[in-house]
């Protein structure tokens, strides 16, 4: 039975799903209706398609372990390491002799992915920074067991060529389009306070990255703060003024999380899906041009700008230390400081730290 109704207090924190992303799947002549619908309706659809994913995903997924044994369930995203992995069918091999197999399970961001944890429809996943804060802040069962390194160049704040925005300081009053609880969302409220304004001195408009777009590019908000690739697409095609990225600041860490059964009862399963995305996270690192090729028809972007993205991003997996915790706690800290979740929470209690899984990602 689905743990459904416990999670439902962390979803309402978590920020509406990405339906811009959704829309763009559409024939052209529906878009702006979807987008529309989208925004009338985010909060209330985002409880409902959550809710049916979690139930399909159970259902497939409980078929698939009657029918083949020991099954690893893991959640990926389109465009990350796990999505380069898959693609090339090296955790497969690594984990038959194990004695399991590997059903994969696609999700368009971090909040619905950690709903299937939750829920037990998945074992692993991978999301970024603010996801896990806003869903230990509403009391979902998880822990982080690696890190993927900052990518301090990735995303920025951005303003059009010919804006009168100069730096900083001069956001005040102003709009910025962001979505509400992503990586950007901190990176701009980080930014903000190194120039000494407060959160509530800009005008944040939050939209997801399509409808984001569609605002900065028709004068509706004065500044825009993604991550890549739409950062890399805006400056492509928009050439855009950047303002700030993460620079002199703290850029936080993306993270690798299992449920906490899992992981307590499986640290062999866990270290070794870890040592080959350490693995593979390398050959990436060295091959962006072949790893864009395998990306870019799954993003629907430009190979050269999905390249470009590749060459700015560290991929790898590495240990959950202090310095890591630390910088999460950040991350946590600031989202509290300006009340988007509702009490402070303590990021080191969901850090699993296991001597197999340590050996893992400390090995060559």
């Amino acid at each position: 039975m689905f743990r459904l109704a416990r999670f439902i207090p962390a979803l309402r924190l978590i920020p509406a799903l990405r339906l811009g992303a959704l829309a763009r799947r559409l024939p052209c002549r529906r878009r702006a209706g979807a987008a529309r619908t989208a925004r009338r309706h985010a909060p209330g659809l985002a409880v409902r398609l959550g809710a049916l994913l979690v139930a399909a995903l159970s259902a497939g997924s409980a078929a698939a372990q009657a029918g083949s044994g020991h099954v690893l369930r893991i959640g990926y995203q389109k465009a990350g390491l796990l999505a380069v992995v898959k693609a090339q069918g090296t955790l497969e091999a690594r984990l038959a002799a194990l004695g399991y197999t590997v059903k994969w399970f696609e999700f368009p961001a971090g909040p619905q992915l950690l709903e299937a944890l939750n829920a037990d429809s998945i074992d692993f996943g991978y999301t970024g920074a603010p996801p896990p804060v806003f869903a230990q802040a509403g009391g979902v069962r998880f822990v982080y067991v690696g890190a993927e390194p900052p990518a301090p160049h990735a995303e920025a704040i951005f303003v059009k060529p010919g804006s009168p925005v100069r730096d900083l300081a001069d956001l005040r009053g102003r709009k910025v389009a962001l979505q509400k609880g992503s990586s950007s969302n901190y990176l701009l409220l980080a930014a903000l306070n190194r120039a000494g304004l407060r959160y509530g001195d800009i005008r944040p408009v939050y939209l997801a990255p399509a409808d984001a777009r569609a605002a900065f590019e028709n004068g509706d908000v004065d500044a825009w703060v993604v991550w890549d690739p739409y950062y890399a697409a805006a400056q492509s095609a928009l050439k855009v003024r950047t303002l700030s990225d993460y620079t002199g600041l703290t850029a936080p860490y993306n993270f690798y999380e299992a449920t906490r059964e899992f992981a307590g009862a499986h640290a062999d399963i866990v270290a070794a899906v870890l040592r080959q995305l350490r693995e593979t996270g390398r050959w990436v690192n060295a091959h962006p041009a072949d790893t864009a090729a395998i990306i870019a028809p799954k993003v629907g972007l430009d190979t050269a700008l999905v390249e470009a993205w590749f060459k700015r991003v560290p991929f790898g997996a590495v240990p959950v230390d202090d310095r890591i915790v630390a910088s999460q706690q950040a991350v946590a800290d600031a989202f509290y400081g300006v009340k988007l979740i509702p009490a402070r929470i303590d990021v080191a209690a969901a850090v699993w730290r296991d001597p197999a899984v340590q050996a893992a990602l400390a090995s060559k």
